[in-house]
């Protein structure tokens, strides 16, 4: 074949490719533990090593806890299981308990559980995602963090068909777990505004807030006290073995808590590393 001809040949598949890209692979999700979902091109990264914490060393919130660790159970062991939403005060290890419980199920049940990550900006490709998962012998746990929605966005619509609606549904094999500092994953004078100008106010709100709704768990963070965020500051101290004193790891501790001006899970722990580090 003339050179040109099959130089223009090979340009014309090329651009036929990248307007009906070939259909993505099944994914190996025997590769690792845990991946991120990266929509374009359509994969799944693995991820060697989790950024985590130990379950017994999360404090302040035994409650949540509990409720999140036997909602991941009865999934991982192929029974019914909530979607849940942690939301909440920032810092008190919503992210953190939800790697934790995934570590403690797997523990309990090697290899049955895989987390999946998928970034805010990502949503809108949450179908492309289960459509892969879907027929999986693994069953997965989809983690959506710092989820929220400005007035501009339109994800929101999407999400609330996937996770309940839609002829196809949630595959059996997938669950998802979102954190937000927002209960109904808006800001207020979103739905407030929304209220105001719509014909049917009732009706406007109802729109607004039923995506929250489509999560069958709504477990709450709130604010820190002082006994519990000295109960954190000693659970690190003591993992990492710390040598110092009750007394003054508390001084310290409360010290740093006051310059930060909050006290959570996350002042405890940027604490601990200031401490680690300044005692070598």
């Amino acid at each position: 074949m003339d050179q040109r001809l099959l130089d223009a040949a090979t340009r014309i598949a090329e651009a036929l490719d990248r307007l009906a890209p070939p259909a993505p692979l099944p994914p190996d999700l025997d590769a690792a533990e845990a991946f991120v979902w990266s929509p374009d091109p359509p994969r799944l990264a693995p991820v060697r090593k989790v950024a985590r914490v130990p379950i017994e060393l999360l404090q302040g919130v035994e409650r949540q806890k509990r409720i999140l660790l036997e909602n991941t159970e009865r999934f991982a062991a192929g029974r019914p299981a909530n979607n849940a939403l942690l939301w909440g005060t920032r810092g008190m290890g919503k992210s953190s308990l939800v790697k934790a419980a995934h570590a403690a199920v797997n523990a309990a049940r090697p290899g049955s559980l895989v987390l999946i990550e998928i970034h805010r900006e990502d949503i809108a490709s949450l179908p492309v995602l289960l459509n892969l998962l879907r027929g999986q012998s693994r069953r997965c746990l989809i983690l959506c963090d710092d989820l929220s929605f400005e007035a501009q966005d339109t994800d929101y619509k999407a999400l609330k068909s996937v996770l309940d609606g839609g002829i196809e549904g949630r595959p059996d094999n997938v669950l998802f777990y979102a954190t937000s500092n927002r209960r109904h994953l808006m800001p207020r004078d979103m739905i407030e505004n929304e209220r105001s100008t719509a014909i049917n106010p009732s009706e406007a709100t109802e729109e607004k807030v039923s995506l929250s709704d489509r999560f069958g768990l709504w477990i709450g963070f709130h604010n820190c006290d002082q006994a519990t965020y000295f109960a954190m500051v000693e659970g690190y101290a003591a993992a990492m073995r710390l040598p110092i004193a009750p007394e003054q790891l508390r001084a310290e501790a409360n010290e740093w808590s006051v310059t930060r001006g909050a006290r959570s899970g996350r002042v405890a722990w940027q604490f601990i590393q200031d401490l680690a580090g300044r005692l070598g």
